[in-house]
């Protein structure tokens, strides 16, 4: 298995078990006799633990080394599905949510950071397929979850036999992923980083490279977060019965999923900034006809064009903060918190601005968020420093060939340099350490 394959198996992995257990609330709630409100406060500490965790992970993989990181914390997000059903409590729920998030969070860092090396390896995009890869796991883990609720199975048995099953594919995958001495051109220490770079701080706030790569991240995930709200507009306005209602979510995931599985070919003809302008108005015109839809036709047609629309921009926003940050890992994690805060909001302030106001007012807030996309795109533009292949940079080609599996090589597009073999520097000059990014201090910020 190459590392592409593998680094896409783990994302697929992560995506299982939060479909897995997404399906599953209702019988924890059922299970516990927990009441809305004591539900919905259960579900906040996910995303504490996840906000707690993230700045950690890039210390994480700087000492044990990116693959190392990666292979373990996956393994602990796929391990802690089987607890929230053997929660003795609410409290004891709680707990559990709170080290489940967490372990979400870190290895959402570190895989996304694992990601980043690997694209830089191939020299062409992957990440908007990797993140595909992670909507196909969740999707069919949900719909297998599904039937195990409709079966009326057991949570416990059954999130319980996922998570066996996940930790050995995540495992088997784990062992294909780059080598931690391999990660850089430059000589690496046992966890797979330059001898000569700074260990990122305990908890790193984003630069403002960081920051502005984070906003465009932001305004997509506000229009993804807000989904949860679709079937009550689809309800309320468009006058659609439940089956449609939910029909409209799942074209929503449908083609955002799938967007994202052919999104790589896009990046590569036309670039990020281009594939992220285009998608920023796919999703604003799509915005515009669910606000102006008073049926569930041309409402759930909005829908799919944003999903359509916003698909890709996550992907390149984490590929874009690996390359900016000190370290990947740092600048995965600063581009994740915000991420998951805009998540986490989008569904109150949509909630909020329809039960003041009115639902198309709320989606009007949702299209003029993307209206944003195209404007912020030219932060996710590549620097000519970070677009080159390190391979190439150090004239490492053999050992960069070795450790992608001899599978997926490197080819030239927006991610890689082109010159020929001829323009390679001399050798003194092949191991010159590379420039650092313009900012104050090392920058690692660490979905």
């Amino acid at each position: 298995m190459s590392p592409h394959r593998a680094i896409a198996a783990v994302f697929a992995a992560h995506g299982a078990v939060a479909g897995s257990l997404s399906t599953r609330i209702p019988w924890i709630q059922g299970h516990l006799d927990l009441t809305p409100g004591t539900l919905g406060l259960g579900l906040l500490f996910p995303s504490i633990g996840a906000f707690i965790g993230m700045p950690l992970a890039s210390r994480l993989a700087y000492r044990f080394g990116s693959r190392t990181a990666t292979r373990a914390l996956i393994a602990l997000w796929c391990a802690g599905l089987a607890l929230p059903a053997l929660a003795p409590s609410p409290a004891g729920l709680f707990a559990v949510f709170l080290l489940f998030g967490s372990a979400a969070g870190m290895s959402d860092v570190v895989m996304n950071a694992h990601a980043v090396e690997v694209e830089r390896r191939l020299g062409r995009p992957i990440m908007s397929g990797l993140h595909g890869m992670w909507s196909v796991g969740s999707l069919a883990a949900a719909a297998l979850g599904a039937l195990a609720a409709q079966s009326g199975l057991d949570a416990r048995i059954h999130l319980g036999a996922v998570s066996v099953t996940l930790v050995a594919a995540s495992a088997v995958a784990g062992r294909s992923l780059l080598p931690d001495g391999t990660m850089t051109g430059e000589e690496p220490q046992a966890g797979g980083v330059p001898a000569d770079a700074p260990p990122p701080r305990r908890f790193a706030l984003p630069t403002r490279a960081i920051l502005t790569i984070g906003l465009v991240g932001f305004c997509a995930t506000f229009a993804e977060g807000a989904s949860s709200n679709w079937a009550a507009y689809l309800t309320k306005v468009a006058d659609a019965g439940p089956g449609l209602a939910a029909a409209g979510y799942t074209v929503f995931m449908l083609c955002m999923a799938g967007m994202r599985l052919v999104g790589d070919r896009a990046v590569r003809w036309f670039g990020p900034v281009a594939a992220v302008r285009t998608g920023g108005i796919v999703a604003a015109v799509g915005g515009v006809i669910v606000v102006t839809s008073r049926t569930p036709a041309p409402a759930i047609a909005g829908f799919a064009l944003v999903g359509l629309g916003i698909a890709v921009t996550v992907p390149l926003v984490f590929a874009a903060a690996g390359r900016a940050g000190a370290t990947p890992g740092e600048g995965v994690a600063g581009v994740a918190t915000i991420t998951y805060l805009s998540g986490l909001i989008a569904p109150a302030v949509t909630g909020w601005v329809a039960g003041a106001l009115n639902y198309p007012t709320a989606f009007a807030l949702i299209t003029a968020v993307v209206v944003l996309l195209p404007l912020l795109a030219p932060a996710l533009r590549p620097s000519p420093d970070t677009s080159v292949h390190p391979a190439r940079i150090h004239g490492r080609h053999e050992e960069a060939d070795s450790a992608l599996g001899g599978c997926d090589k490197p080819s030239a597009g927006p991610l890689t340099s082109s010159a020929p073999s001829a323009a390679r520097p001399e050798p003194a000059a092949a191991h010159a350490a590379p420039a650092r990014p313009a900012g104050p201090g090392p920058r690692r910020a660490g979905r």
